[in-house]
């Protein structure tokens, strides 16, 4: 990136441009602040679906109407990977974009386009900015724009889950998921590696979301055997929680109530329903051994009955989760 010097007007303008982003204020927050310091006409977002490998319009202001196809082509032309390479903004019309300037940019009155790649700062890709004007860009304008691109990209990526999930206690370590398993960031919660890791978990989160539950308490044992009290959320994610998904929260824990790990899996049948019988066969146990569980589990619940057992095993999430 070429070397700039910022006055005090520019440094306020980018502060309030990061500001906007994590703030909330979005694409037209952030683009507001930024016009301070660059003049420009019009704008456009596009993102990046990691889940699909393709680009499509997000967000936008000035444009009479975007064609439908025009994200697609632009990362079809040399421009784009020219940009992509250099991580440096590319002006429009240059050799190799005068078709699609004329396309998507003159017939609206734009006599000059910039268009920047978005990378986040540790390095990951999440979109383009389109940049448009009726009267040229001062020289300064691409230096400006690849400036601010690490705190714009926060605005198109896919990648994060955008939907706060609410009620988890202290020291949750989350991981948002869609259904194609697509894993995202949780904005306020440390990213899980286990679960991050864990290939089954994608499969897990898609069946929850296909389910009718809004949300789902249990017991997980990781692959390296550890337990974790694990809680399912259902959330939007992607763009503006455009997408059905999850987030799938976990903290290490002890198997409460001194329970053993064969009674946390004879409790869950029970809270299933299975009769002592079922369970023995599920289990591959013999029936008095199932019994003898049982005797265990009720006198460290403090239950007597099985649908006593089974309200406070729902209810304090002490059922394991088959992932």
């Amino acid at each position: 990136m070429a070397e700039i010097t910022l006055n005090l007007r520019q440094l306020r303008a980018f502060a309030e441009v990061g500001y906007q982003v994590a703030g909330g204020g979005g694409a037209h927050g952030a683009m507001t602040a930024l016009r301070r310091v660059v003049p420009l006409d019009a704008y456009e977002f596009v993102a990046f679906d990691p889940a699909t490998g393709r680009h499509h319009s997000v967000s936008s202001d000035g444009h009479a109407r975007i064609d439908g196809d025009a994200a697609e082509e632009y990362a079809g032309l040399d421009a784009y990977r020219t940009a992509m390479a250099t991580r440096e903004p590319v002006t429009m019309p240059e050799p190799g974009t005068e078709r699609y300037f004329r396309r998507h940019l003159a017939p609206y009155g734009w006599r000059a386009g910039l268009t920047a790649p978005l990378f986040l700062a540790e390095g990951r890709y999440t979109g383009l900015l389109h940049l448009a004007t009726r009267d040229a860009f001062a020289d300064v304008t691409p230096a400006l724009i690849a400036a601010a691109s690490p705190m714009l990209a926060h605005v198109t990526d896919l990648a994060t889950c955008v939907i706060d999930p609410v009620g988890l206690p202290a020291g949750f370590r989350a991981v948002a998921f869609d259904r194609v398993g697509t894993r995202r960031d949780v904005p306020g919660l440390d990213t899980s590696a286990a679960l991050w890791d864990d290939p089954a978990m994608a499969g897990y989160a898609r069946a929850f979301i296909d389910s009718r539950e809004l949300n789902r308490h249990g017991l997980w044992l990781d692959p390296r055997g550890q337990w974790h009290e694990t809680r399912l959320l259902r959330a939007g994610v992607g763009f503006q929680g455009a997408l059905q998904g999850a987030v799938v929260a976990e903290r290490p824990c002890s198997l409460p109530y001194d329970l053993t790990g064969r009674e946390v899996d004879v409790l869950t049948r029970v809270a299933a329903g299975d009769s002592n019988p079922q369970i023995a066969a599920a289990l591959v146990l013999s029936v008095r051994t199932v019994t003898t569980h049982l005797e265990h589990i009720f006198a460290k619940l403090g239950c007597d009955s099985r649908t006593r057992l089974t309200t406070k095993a729902l209810a304090e999430g002490l059922c394991r989760l088959d992932v």
